[in-house]
């Protein structure tokens, strides 16, 4: 059953979950619902269940990722900036020219879900090392996360599970997951405030986590990155964003490379003594020094069950010698839920 069918979306109980928290308006009318009780006992906090609880919001699409399910594909290269190799030693940064499989999709494990919704788009890419072997970047086009933790982002999905009688999510169980998580407002409050672009190709991608740089001497440096689109950031209007077709995005990103390759510049935003590193739900003040890290060009397109990103587990934790994940929680929990999805896609089930 599609979103559009549902009494009660489940795009609009993930906005509605992330737009607001126990510290706002949504606290006072949940402390007297008896709702408090609906969700079951605790799942434990593995890989496999975020898998289960995906599926019980989006059903199970056989041989599809389970999350980002619709998506695009795309070929290009980067080419790193080696004055970056004043923080990290990564051959990323070497100056070469390197290949890039890459992968646009929208959050959720709808198949056909509207390229309209105010949901986070995403791009991932598998850049290609000299010596062959992949780094991996995993980026959101909304700053920040909602769950400062693997815990919050499980439940919610358990409570967003679909009622097999009704066809419809319980918004009772959303009431009980608010009452029982303080979520972090602000990427549904973005998401409200900024309309989905008309093109991948207009869309900025955040990294979203802090991420360690280490130089040829071992000093460790916190960044978060992003890449800027070229072609500029773009919204659809409000007229736009409800008359235009479900489907329009893979379209645009196609044609868009057939006039040319499309450019994303990547920014390293450089911490400072006391940023917060592991939690992805804030953002670091806005005067961090910023440098120009590399250029992303994709030159082509294809659908997603042609593109060779199909095949890729895009995990963020595989990285090159030079970069090194931090103590985040929630980056941590991404390689087990990555691989138990990756597992049931490459079995066809």
């Amino acid at each position: 059953m599609s979103d559009s069918q549902n009494g009660m979306s489940r795009r609009g109980l993930l906005t509605t979950a992330g737009a607001l928290s126990l510290a706002g308006a949504a606290a006072p009318l949940i402390a007297a619902d008896p709702a408090s009780a609906a969700l079951p006992p605790p799942a434990p906090v593995t890989g496999e269940a975020a898998v289960s609880a995906l599926e019980g919001a989006y059903g199970v699409h056989r041989g599809q990722r389970r999350n980002h399910t619709k998506g695009v594909g795309a070929l290009g290269s980067f080419t790193g900036n080696p004055e970056m190799a004043a923080y990290s030693r990564s051959a990323l940064f070497g100056g070469k020219t390197l290949e890039v499989v890459a992968r646009f999709s929208l959050a959720g494990g709808d198949p056909a879900a509207a390229d309209t919704e105010k949901s986070p788009r995403g791009m991932a890419l598998e850049i290609r090392l000299p010596d062959g072997a992949p780094h991996h970047l995993t980026m959101l086009h909304t700053p920040t996360f909602f769950a400062a933790v693997p815990r919050v982002f499980l439940d919610q999905f358990i409570a967003m599970k679909i009622d097999a009688a009704t066809g419809k999510a319980d918004p009772a169980k959303l009431k009980a997951f608010m009452a029982k998580h303080e979520t972090s407002p602000g990427q549904g409050e973005f998401l409200a405030r900024n309309n989905p672009p008309p093109s991948f190709a207009n869309c900025a991608f955040y990294g979203i986590h802090t991420f360690k740089f280490i130089d040829r001497a071992g000093k460790v440096t916190l960044v978060k990155y992003r890449f800027v689109p070229r072609d500029g950031e773009k919204q659809l209007t409000d007229v736009e964003q409800k008359t235009w077709p479900r489907d329009f995005l893979e379209k645009a990103l196609i044609e868009r490379m057939k006039r040319g390759p499309a450019l994303w510049d990547m920014i390293v935003t450089i911490g400072e003594p006391g940023d917060v590193e592991d939690n992805p739900t804030l953002l670091w003040p806005a005067n961090r020094r910023e440098i120009k890290a590399g250029t992303l060009s994709l030159a082509s397109a294809a659908p997603s069950a042609d593109a060779g990103s199909y095949k890729i587990n895009f995990d963020p934790l595989v990285m090159a010698d030079g970069i090194a994940a931090t103590d985040d929680p929630v980056l941590l929990f991404r390689s087990p839920s990555y691989g138990a999805s990756y597992s049931k896609r490459l079995q066809g089930v």
